[in-house]
């Protein structure tokens, strides 16, 4: 009996944590699909492939937002086989798109987007509600590294696939993505319910029976007693909280440093390297873009080393000192190569290329899993629903902007120019750090908010 406990314990958070490979794998997929896309297609104009390209995000900002407020009608765990049904159902579709068919593979994409915002709503949620207290604080880092992980497989298949004709190359590459949509259904079959959307659904004797899977038997019913509280205080937030509260004096200092950090994160340009890095290599030596698809893995190589750093570090660092750093020499990588080539002409076209790997290097265990921590710790729990969804649309705003307007801004000025400008936008984002976020590290949620509360209080009385 003990186990078969055990063995299903490890099988819930294993296919809980499969959701975050599938949304990394969806969002890596493009990278290598664009050049042959490009190729079959002559495509040639910079809003076609920045919409191509980023669609899926402008999908998931809806797909994010109604996610969860639908969970919480039919469950997580029905939400995550909608969503696995919608991912096998739109790769196959974008892989099938007709000759020259752009308008059709964009709408196809805003629908795949939608089931990519969906997940990564979704796994976070249900990982956080299965696994016990004393390894909540760990689960933003392990989602990371399951997201990393899915677009460093993604990029792995693009590569291995790269020696097809040009126009199966880009096909099979989109319609792969079913695969592991299709595991995850199988798996999620399997996954009981959350118990907390149970027992705020009255279904106490199923919660149980849930949490003996995952739990000691002396801690079940003093978890239940938690989470009937926590719902019953969720409840009453609901119904005195307005969207006009979020900028009340009360809660206006933390909403904005959280929002703040999650916008940044993406308008500081990390996704027009994971999204476009074949096409710059291709700008900055002249070779092909289909042949440049060793890039991404190196890429997404450093994106996985990084986030095995953070798990190590997380607790070990200010919040604040990682994010300074982080942002301090992502600004440099990017401003550094601008100036080089105004001072030296002639320097090696690939200079560019190995500063983006260092910026990778320090966003990969800074800015990428710190942002989702602070998110996670910074709301205080009247605002929470709330805040965490404004946040998580403002990130999904920026790295939809950012992946439709790269390939415009560098139709109309060197890939230099654009890095100094998304270089600036990560000096600022320091600056932002330092004058409008507070510490989290080592603060109960009670404290932060507190610190919510004085800076206001200071505000009113200066």
């Amino acid at each position: 009996m003990l186990n078969e406990k055990k063995v299903s314990s490890s099988f819930i958070y294993f296919f809980g944590a499969f959701g975050g490979i599938l949304f990394g794998y969806d969002i890596g997929v493009m990278t290598g699909a664009l050049p042959f896309l490009q190729q079959d297609w002559g495509l040639e104009s910079a809003t076609a492939i920045g919409w191509i390209t980023s669609s899926i995000m402008f999908g998931a900002i809806f797909g994010g937002a109604m996610a969860g407020q639908l969970s919480d009608r039919l469950g997580r765990r029905k939400m995550i086989l909608i969503s696995a049904v919608i991912f096998t159902i739109g790769s196959i579709l974008s892989g099938v798109a007709p000759h020259n068919g752009s308008i059709f593979l964009i709408v196809v994409r805003v629908f795949l987007g939608m089931a990519v915002g969906a997940a990564s709503a979704l796994v976070p949620a249900y990982m956080s509600e299965m696994a016990p207290a004393r390894l909540r604080g760990r689960l933003s880092g392990i989602n990371q590294t399951m997201i990393v992980s899915g677009m460093l497989l993604s990029y792995i298949v693009d590569f291995l696939l790269s020696g097809l004709p040009v126009t199966t190359a880009w096909r099979l590459m989109l319609t792969m993505a079913a695969v592991p949509a299709i595991i995850l259904f199988i798996g999620v079959l399997k996954l009981p319910e959350s118990p907390r959307f149970l027992i705020k659904n009255n279904k106490l004797n199923e919660a149980r029976k849930v949490l003996s899977y995952i739990r000691p038997k002396e801690e079940i019913e003093s978890e239940i007693k938690q989470i009937q509280d926590t719902a019953k205080e969720e409840k009453l937030a609901s119904k005195n909280v307005s969207w006009g509260s979020l900028l009340s004096g009360k809660y206006r200092y933390l909403v904005i440093a959280g929002v703040g950090v999650a916008a940044f994160q993406q308008f500081q340009g990390a996704n027009a390297i994971f999204y476009y890095i074949p096409l710059i290599v291709e700008k900055a030596t002249g070779n092909e873009a289909s042949s440049a698809l060793m890039w991404p893995i190196i890429q997404g190589i450093i994106l996985v080393l990084g986030s095995l750093l953070f798990l190590l570090i997380a607790d070990k660092f200010k919040r604040r000192t990682l994010l300074t750093l982080g942002g301090t020499v992502m600004g440099l990588s990017f401003i550094l190569p601008a100036i080089i080539n105004l001072v030296i002409p002639n320097a090696s076209p690939m200079m560019i290329v190995v500063f983006l790997s260092i910026y990778v290097a320090f966003y990969s265990f800074t800015w990428a899993p710190l942002t989702w921590v602070i998110v996670g710790e910074i709301f205080p729990l009247m605002i929470r629903g709330r805040a965490s969804g404004l946040a998580s649309s403002f990130n999904w705003i920026g790295s939809f902007l950012v992946g439709l307007m790269f390939p415009i801004m560098t139709a109309s000025m060197s890939q230099e120019a654009v890095f100094a400008i998304f270089g600036a936008i990560c000096l600022l984002g320091v600056f932002f750090i330092r004058t409008c976020v507070p510490e989290t590290r080592g603060y109960t949620l009670e404290e932060i908010e507190k610190i919510g509360e004085n800076r206001q209080a200071n505000k009113k009385t200066a």
